[in-house]
């Protein structure tokens, strides 16, 4: 008999336990982005609330998304998301089936945004069937686009935690005070006038958002992807533009390959340098507020600025 009832109070014990955890797990929100610069953004609109998990795809290092496979880790994170927070563009059309199964929010960040077209030598020779889509989804390197992108991330947000409405806006509001202050009104407009060379050639098509926003001319850009190198007509052609354009310096994406860019400067002697697309980075711990976080991408967009300024003078 004593065991019996020793066994009823263990199972009135664990059973509001069991019962809380539950409870827990259905009060929290899941949001889920695809890309860093909204997993950052998303951080930042939710700062201050209670019960909000913030998760980013496990894309790692990737410079380009465009053959990206989910992982078993991703498919989860997916199914528990409440929201799942796109770039879109064209960026993630890897997700077209998890998303047609989802019941979560799904927010577009490019909707509204200023976007350009796909440069027309995005494809080798023998690529032509490899479609990027018609818009160049890296509308991120312009930091004009955050704004648009941090509306359309409260409007989603809104609509799943409608109790934390003012608090999304009010930060909202802030987070795109701080780029505007930090980078717009600072860089935007005047950094390419002040430059000895203000041409870009580049190894990524991403970087004609980042010359549209700081008053570059993007001469040229050849987007290598895993296995598929620059081909010799390509290298021809940049290695004349270098020299017909006395360029110290071209540049290509830290994530990315640079064996036809060293294969170039050798030819030329121009300079190799990284930019960074800010397609990777570390998860921001949970105690930092706003300001630190949007710090994130503030800086290492003036981090690439400050190459281009060493690089070309």
């Amino acid at each position: 008999m004593k065991k019996i009832i020793l066994a009823f109070l263990l199972l009135a014990l664990l059973l509001p336990a069991v019962g809380c955890a539950a409870q827990e797990e259905k009060e929290r929100v899941t949001v889920v982005a695809t890309t860093y610069p909204i997993y950052l953004f998303a951080r930042a609109v939710t700062d201050g609330t209670e019960g909000v998990v913030v998760e980013r795809l496990d894309t790692g290092s990737a410079s380009c998304l465009h053959d990206y496979t989910l992982s078993m880790a991703d498919m989860k994170k997916l199914e528990r998301a409440d929201l799942i927070a796109l770039n879109g563009a064209g960026l993630e059309d890897f997700l077209s089936d998890a998303l047609a199964t989802s019941d979560a929010e799904v927010v577009d960040c490019s909707a509204g945004a200023e976007l350009l077209e796909n440069l027309s030598h995005d494809h080798k020779e023998g690529d032509e069937d490899h479609d990027h889509g018609h818009y160049d989804p890296h509308y991120w390197m312009d930091p004009a686009s955050v704004p648009t992108m941090l509306d359309n991330l409260v409007e989603g947000l809104v609509q799943i935690m409608p109790e934390w409405e003012p608090l999304l806006r009010t930060n909202t509001g802030l987070a795109a005070d701080l780029v505007e202050r930090e980078l717009l009104d600072t860089y935007q407009g005047r950094d390419g006038g002040g430059l000895t060379h203000r041409e870009l050639i580049t190894f990524h098509d991403g970087f004609q958002y980042f010359a549209r926003a700081f008053d570059l001319e993007l001469l040229a850009a050849i987007e290598e992807e895993a296995g598929s190198e620059a081909s010799a007509k390509e290298i021809v052609e940049i290695s004349q533009l270098v020299r017909e354009h006395d360029i110290p310096a071209i540049f290509t994406e830290v994530n990315g390959s640079d064996a036809t860019a060293n294969a170039i400067g050798r030819e030329t002697g121009c300079q190799v340098w990284m930019l960074d697309m800010l397609m990777s980075g570390d998860d921001v711990p949970q105690d930092w507020g706003l300001e630190k976080i949007m710090e994130q991408y503030i800086s290492r967009l003036k981090g690439d600025l400050e190459t281009v300024r060493e690089a070309l003078g």
